[in-house]
C-alpha cells in the first residue's frame, strides 16, 4: 500500500461548465492549485468581493438533499462529489472558484471531475501531509443507521444500505481506498433516485436540473436509463463515493477503517461532530511512504 507523505496540488488551473441538479442553473467552475496547508476553499466569483469559504464540517449548513457548506449568509451547494473527488486522488490544497452557488452535477457522478484534474496533473508539495490516525473506536447508532470508524493501516470503507425495491434490495460493498480503486470503482458511480420521489422533488421547486443524464432513475420496477447501470452495485458505490465526500470535511485524511448502514449526509455530518469532539480516540501524525504494510507502525511520526 502507498500512503502519501506530502501534500499535494493540481500542476495547473482546470475548468469545466455544467448545470446544478437542483438549482437547474448553469455554472462555471475552475480549479486552482493552491499553497501548502491551504485545504479546499470554495470562491463565490458571482458575489461582490467573491467571498471564499473552507470546505470543513463545521460549515455545514444543509444535508437534507445534498451537502451544503455557508458562511456569512452566502452557500456553496452539492459539494459531496468534487469533494470525494479532492480525496480520492489525495488533493489537499485547491481553489474552487464558480460563478453560482451550485457545484455542476456532471454526470451524476465524480467522474468528470476526476478525468479534469487528471488532466490537469498533481503537484506535490513540500509540507508532509497529516492524518487522523484511530486509537479506537468512535460509534454513532440511531435507529437502523450506523456510522463507525476503527483503527486501521490504511483507508477503509465499509457501507451497506436496503431499500425495498427488487433492482435494489440489501447491498454491501468494501474497499480500501486508493487513487486508482478510486478512479476505477468508485469514481464513477452515479447518484439514483426513485421516479416518484425525483417528480415529488420537481414539483415543489427542487431537482431543476435533474434529468436521465446526471442519475440514475428508477420506477416501480426498472432502470430507466437507456445505457442500465455502470457497476452491477452502482447504488451502494455511489453511496461510498457520497461518504467519502462527506469525510473529507474532517480537513485531513483518515488512517481508519469507516464503517457505514443505511447512512446519509445528514447522519455523516451528525457522526463528524462526533468525531471531532471525541479527542482522546484519536491522534494527529504524518507519515512516510510505505510500500510493505507490515513496517507501518514504525513509520509514524507523531507531530
Amino acid at each position: 500500500m502507498k500512503v502519501h507523505s506530502h501534500q499535494r496540488t493540481l500542476a495547473k488551473s482546470i475548468g469545466c461548465s455544467g448545470i446544478g441538479v437542483h438549482s437547474g442553473k448553469k455554472v462555471n467552475l475552475v480549479i486552482h492549485p493552491a499553497p501548502i496547508n491551504h485545504g479546499i476553499k470554495f470562491i463565490r466569483t458571482d458575489l461582490p468581493d467573491s467571498p471564499s469559504m473552507s470546505a470543513h464540517f463545521n460549515r455545514v449548513v444543509d444535508t437534507s438533499l445534498a451537502t451544503v457548506i455557508g458562511h456569512d449568509g452566502y452557500i456553496v451547494s452539492t459539494i459531496e462529489h468534487l469533494m470525494a473527488c479532492f480525496a480520492g486522488l489525495s488533493i489537499d490544497n485547491a481553489l474552487v472558484e464558480l460563478d453560482a452557488y451550485e457545484v455542476p452535477i456532471m454526470d451524476g457522478s465524480a467522474g468528470p471531475f476526476t478525468s479534469l484534474i487528471k488532466k490537469a496533473g498533481i503537484k506535490e508539495q513540500i509540507s508532509p501531509r497529516y492524518f487522523f490516525v484511530l486509537k479506537e473506536p468512535i460509534e454513532l447508532k440511531e435507529g437502523d443507521k450506523f456510522v463507525g470508524a476503527y483503527p486501521s493501516e490504511s483507508f477503509k470503507i465499509t457501507y451497506t444500505i436496503e431499500f425495498d425495491h427488487p433492482l435494489v434490495k440489501k447491498q454491501s460493498y468494501s474497499v480500501e481506498l486508493t487513487e486508482e480503486i478510486f478512479e476505477r470503482e468508485i469514481s464513477r458511480a452515479r447518484t439514483f433516485g426513485f421516479l416518484h420521489e425525483i417528480e415529488y422533488l420537481k414539483k415543489y421547486g427542487f431537482a431543476r436540473g435533474g434529468s436521465l443524464e446526471n442519475a440514475v432513475v428508477i420506477d416501480q420496477y426498472d432502470i430507466i436509463n437507456k445505457g442500465g447501470l455502470r457497476y452491477k452495485n452502482e447504488f451502494v458505490r455511489h453511496k461510498i463515493l457520497d461518504s467519502i465526500g462527506d469525510f473529507s470535511l474532517l480537513g485531513m485524511p483518515i488512517l481508519g477503517h469507516i464503517v457505514l448502514n443505511k447512512s446519509g449526509h445528514a447522519f455523516n455530518h451528525a457522526f463528524l461532530k462526533k468525531f471531532f469532539s471525541q479527542k482522546e480516540s484519536w491522534e494527529t501524525h504524518t507519515i512516510y511512504d510505505i510500500e510493505d504494510i507490515s513496517h507501518f507502525p514504525s513509520k509514524l511520526l507523531a507531530i
